[in-house]
């Protein structure tokens, strides 16, 4: 790579004429995979539409996006190769963006942030300089390139110093979804981020901490150093519910990732339609692993041993395969551990492999084909469909919450009887259709579903706001990567439902990854000084020995704590918090939303619901307490504390669901109440 010199004068025209070259760059690399021509080098139409599958996604892919950086760092290495402990040869330089640009030699011009060569500029530092000379920061407006940053790694006269451009990226205001933190992953991110395909990690982090983005991006970052693989294998990002999904969906994008598929943990369960739901008692007991053998013992439960013997007619000779030979058979295949359907289909072939033993000893020779036709034979199919008959997931989950004699004796010993009361139905349904599914059955028909058929794996699942998830849905996500790994998000102290996770040690048995690794994230970079400060005081009611989150923002942020007498003054709080620029949440207990949907109304300020894209003219969203989780806003109005701990079965779960909306604020927070605040949060 050549090396550029800066301007001496204006360094920064020498860095937007870098900008632009390489903006120029990346509409030639575009242009080139856009004049394609395809015709004379497929086979065939299913060729054809393949690989213009392929060559659409990587037009896509090189999409430049007008007002997202293309390049954020620059690094300036001090050796060449060769030379001890260097990484860079001498007065090279490189520019560290989202995605890999080159001109039209083939010499880079941006460098993908995933690239080894970009690692120092995420952790590099002035006690292991990484061979970086200078790393500089650049700052934009919209797509401009408009300041610029520098650090001396090298120079130990230069005193440490916190990084103001970084600041303003981390605190600048956001309209719309989600968008990427490659530009301020800290080292503790970044080994996150960069830790290998083969092991899971779990990463347990406070608001504000940036989990959910390390996440995404571990997913990018897995994508450019294993593409092979997981093109193969397939990724998923599993999240809590369609309005997080739309919230986060733009970031893969950003970075030039279009393969990965997005879900909910109901959306991956969804063998039947979900139209009920559980009280809170009876999803605990569903939830609870437990249910897991429970459900295993009522689908062998089916598996019958053999009275009669299986005689084989074929022309004019009888084969008679007698019953404790056939016995035998289905002791090894029930002792053999596998899937209950698989046993079913090697059955048939079993029998009729014990019929071409009595063929041989007889003086025959049959082969293959001969055994494939006996295992067809009638008195065969009858044999199996009596001792090994298929089982139905969904009837057979239908049997059990319907039949209090087959729940309790497939349940004896791992559930009592309470529990059994607990989560039968009080109106069995007459059909599969016609029941009245809940989230928590449709997670029970998943794991009957893999007893009877292994459920396929992926490469790589990232998993967010674990904390809320049971047992059983653990369970449910384990399967989908059973062969792959994982990446587990969440916060102990923001678990919201009764079944929420009491350790990771716990939730990553459940998933069947023991053996992943749990890392902490406690350096808050989103939430104000001010505001975590206040929203700790919760901790020890929710979550007591849990690490409170540190900012490490130096502005402690805009805070609030007002008494008001009327709606109309918290409609007030949020006018005034219009004046500033950026997004703005209301969020208040459900119940409440109502009330405040007509007071906006009424003063004519137009609002979104949740998962709906902010715009520059509609910036207000109005947040039901319950969608608050993973969401965040520059600015936020938190209605009536008291009743958002209210609208929760119990006072524990009410603390951690005031504790996630208290934490949604990048700038400021306005806290308003009428009713006394909770005494966690008195002065």
């Amino acid at each position: 790579m050549a090396t550029p010199v800066d301007d001496p004068l204006d360094p920064l025209f020498r860095e937007r004429s870098h900008l632009a070259s390489s903006r120029a760059a990346l509409r030639a690399m575009r242009e080139d995979v856009e004049s394609l021509d395809i015709s004379d080098v497929t086979a065939n139409w299913v060729n054809a539409e393949v690989l213009a599958h392929q060559i659409d996604l990587r037009i896509k892919a090189l999409a430049d996006l007008s007002d997202t950086p293309l390049f954020f760092g620059r690094l300036d290495y001090l050796h060449a190769p060769g030379a001890e402990g260097a990484e860079g040869a001498e007065g090279e330089r490189f520019y560290i963006g989202r995605r890999h640009v080159h001109d039209a030699e083939g010499d880079p011009m941006v460098i993908d942030w995933r690239a080894p060569v970009s690692q120092p500029f995420y952790r590099a530092s002035k006690k292991d300089p990484m061979d970086v000379g200078l790393r500089r920061r650049f700052g934009y407006t919209g797509g401009d390139l408009t300041a610029y940053e520098d650090e001396h790694l090298s120079d130990p006269a230069e005193a440490a110093k916190t990084s103001k451009l970084l600041q303003q990226e981390i605190e600048r205001p956001r309209v719309g979804p989600m968008r990427d933190i490659v530009a301020t992953i800290q080292p503790e991110q970044d080994e996150i981020v960069r830790s290998g395909l083969g092991g899971t990690v779990c990463v347990q982090g406070g608001p504000g901490t940036g989990k959910t983005a390390v996440g995404l991006h571990r997913v990018a970052y897995l994508l450019y150093a294993h593409r092979e693989r997981l093109a193969r294998t397939g990724t998923l990002v599993i999240g809590p519910n369609r309005s997080f999904l739309h919230y986060i969906e733009q970031v893969l994008p950003a970075l030039g990732e279009l393969a990965v598929r997005q879900a909910t943990v109901d959306d991956l369960v969804a063998h039947v339609e979900v139209r009920g739901t559980d009280d809170a008692a009876a999803a605990v007991v569903k939830g609870d692993a437990r249910m897991a053998e429970v459900l295993r013992r009522a689908v062998y439960s089916h598996v019958t041993m053999p009275t009669e013997a299986v005689v084989v007619v074929r022309g004019s000779r009888r084969w008679r395969v007698p019953a404790y030979e056939v016995e035998e058979i289905v002791r090894e295949l029930l002792a053999r551990d596998i899937r209950y359907g698989a046993a079913r289909e090697a059955l048939p072939q079993r029998i009729a492999h014990a019929v071409l033993v009595q063929m041989e000893r007889s003086g025959e020779a049959p082969d293959d084909r001969v055994q494939d036709a006996v295992a067809r034979n009638g008195a065969v199919k009858a044999a199996v469909k009596a001792i090994w008959p298929p089982v139905d997931p969904a009837k057979l989950v239908l049997r059990l919450l319907s039949d209090a004699d087959f729940l309790a004796v497939h349940a004896q010993g791992l559930l009592n009887e309470d529990e059994q009361k607990t989560i039968l139905w009080a109106k069995p349904a007459r059909s599969v259709k016609a029941a009245k599914w809940s989230p928590a059955d449709a997670v029970l028909i998943d794991e009957a579903n893999d007893v009877v058929a292994r459920t396929p794996s992926l490469g790589h699942v990232v998993l967010d706001e674990a904390q809320d998830l049971s047992p059983m849905q653990y369970r449910a996500v384990g399967r989908r990567c059973t062969t792959g790994s994982a990446t587990v998000l969440g916060d102990l102290a923001q678990g919201t439902t009764p079944w929420a996770t009491r350790s990771w040690d716990e939730a990553l048995a459940h998933l069947g990854k023991s053996e992943g690794v749990i890392e902490e994230l406690t350096a808050g970079f989103r939430v104000p000084t001010d505001v975590i400060t206040y929203a700790s005081r919760l901790l020890p009611s929710i979550a007591p020995g849990l690490t409170p989150v540190a900012s490490i923002r130096e502005n402690p942020g805009f805070f609030e704590v007002r008494g008001v007498s009327e709606t109309g003054e918290v409609v007030a709080a949020c006018e005034e918090l219009l004046r500033h620029e950026g997004s703005i949440g209301l969020i208040a207990a459900d119940a409440r939303i109502p009330a405040l949907a007509e007071a906006l109304t009424e003063a004519g300020i137009t609002y979104l619901a949740p998962g709906e894209e902010t715009t520059r003219q509609t910036r207000l969203t109005l947040v039901p307490a319950s969608l608050a989780k993973g969401l965040e806003y520059d600015y936020v109005v938190l209605d009536e504390p008291r009743a958002v701990v209210d609208g929760e079965p119990d006072e524990r779960t009410g603390l951690r669901r005031l504790y996630v909306a208290l934490t949604r604020a990048v700038s400021g927070l306005i806290v308003t109440h009428a009713a006394p605040l909770p005494p966690q949060l008195a002065e």
